[in-house]
């Protein structure tokens, strides 16, 4: 069955793969070029559609987002995947779509699917293990935001409340098809956008929601940030659903990071004060880049397709207050 899966697919070709799909072994071979660094890192998770050619899709996204993030281009990825139980015919059709899907958004981003891994369990779930390269100089951390610098945000928020609101029918179709556009799209020209406008620092906006990443950034970089709750782009819909009181399931893990707010009883009636920690996937990009071309690279980014992209703050210098992040309504 996975051999027949897999001899529907055609991986991109790279000449620095020695040994991948196209000549299958134990293990894949590949070579690293002269002057590069290997970037490594990997995500899985469980379906949150019923469509497996599109969670394909999303997955190889959110993958990839860490790549993008660090200022490297994928190379090789790898495939774990947890079917669900069923007739051998309905399980390959499933594997096979939820490939095809992943291997459109690898092949885009020029990353050869070299391999991977397969299981049975309750439910869909997909992830990929991606090896990228980058220029050693070129590397991008999350901890060299500076002062002064402007933080700026590529992907509106929400997905996180917006399919707990879908697993309980309570979303609108709208609703799930911008956030779904929103999933399916690259972080790749956004991050080469940055790149260009001498981004400082970069991350992707996953799991631990916006504020989790920021304060990931303020620590190593020993800053504040200052965030504007009402630049801050969003999901239609998004306000709505935290407001009926629907969140994800990671939404309570993340609050407990509310104790980095700084004057937190001013922003806590907001509405918009639960998508701070709301979990997303295949997010956007969070960046700090300087003053001097910040407004520049936000034009770049809404001209290459990422319309809703916006400066959603400022980098402080440190202070004496305990939490480093200062929240305007």
């Amino acid at each position: 069955m996975l051999s027949r899966a897999l001899s529907r697919l055609e991986p991109v070709a790279r000449d620095d793969v020695l040994v991948g799909l196209h000549a299958p072994d134990d293990a894949a071979v590949v070579s690293v070029p002269p002057g590069q660094v290997m970037v490594h890192t990997v995500d899985f998770f469980r379906a949150m559609i019923d469509d497996p050619y599109l969670f394909g899709k999303i997955a190889a996204n959110h993958s990839l987002g860490d790549i993008f993030a660090m200022g490297a281009e994928g190379q090789t990825a790898l495939a774990v995947a947890t079917l669900p139980y069923g007739l051998e015919s309905k399980v390959e059709d499933t594997l096979t779509q939820l490939l095809t899907g992943a291997l459109e958004v690898l092949n885009d981003a020029d990353t050869s699917l070299v391999g991977g891994h397969t299981g049975e369990g309750a439910e869909l779930a997909l992830g990929f293990a991606i090896n990228g390269l980058v220029d050693r100089e070129q590397i991008l951390r999350k901890g060299g935001m500076q002062p002064g610098d402007r933080l700026i945000l590529t992907k509106p928020l929400g997905t996180g409340a917006l399919f707990a609101a879908d697993m309980r029918h309570k979303a609108k179709g709208p609703w799930i098809q911008e956030a779904l556009c929103a999933m399916l799209q690259s972080n790749r020209t956004a991050a080469q956008c940055l790149h260009q406008h001498g981004c400082t620092a970069c991350t992707d906006v996953t799991g631990f929601g916006l504020l989790g990443h920021l304060v990931e950034m303020t620590k190593p970089a020993q800053v504040e940030a200052e965030l504007h709750l009402d630049a801050v782009p969003l999901l239609a819909g998004a306000v709505e659903t935290v407001s009926s009181g629907i969140t994800s399931s990671l939404q309570p893990q993340n609050v407990r990071l509310r104790r980095a707010i700084h004057d937190l009883e001013s922003v806590t009636p907001d509405p918009r004060y639960p998508l701070l920690f709301d979990p997303q996937t295949a997010g956007g990009l969070l960046a700090s880049v300087p003053e001097s071309s910040a407004e520049a690279c936000v034009e770049m980014l809404r001209r290459s397709g990422y319309p809703l992209t916006a400066i959603i703050g400022t980098v402080q210098p440190k202070s004496d207050r305990l939490a480093p992040i200062l929240v305007a309504c």
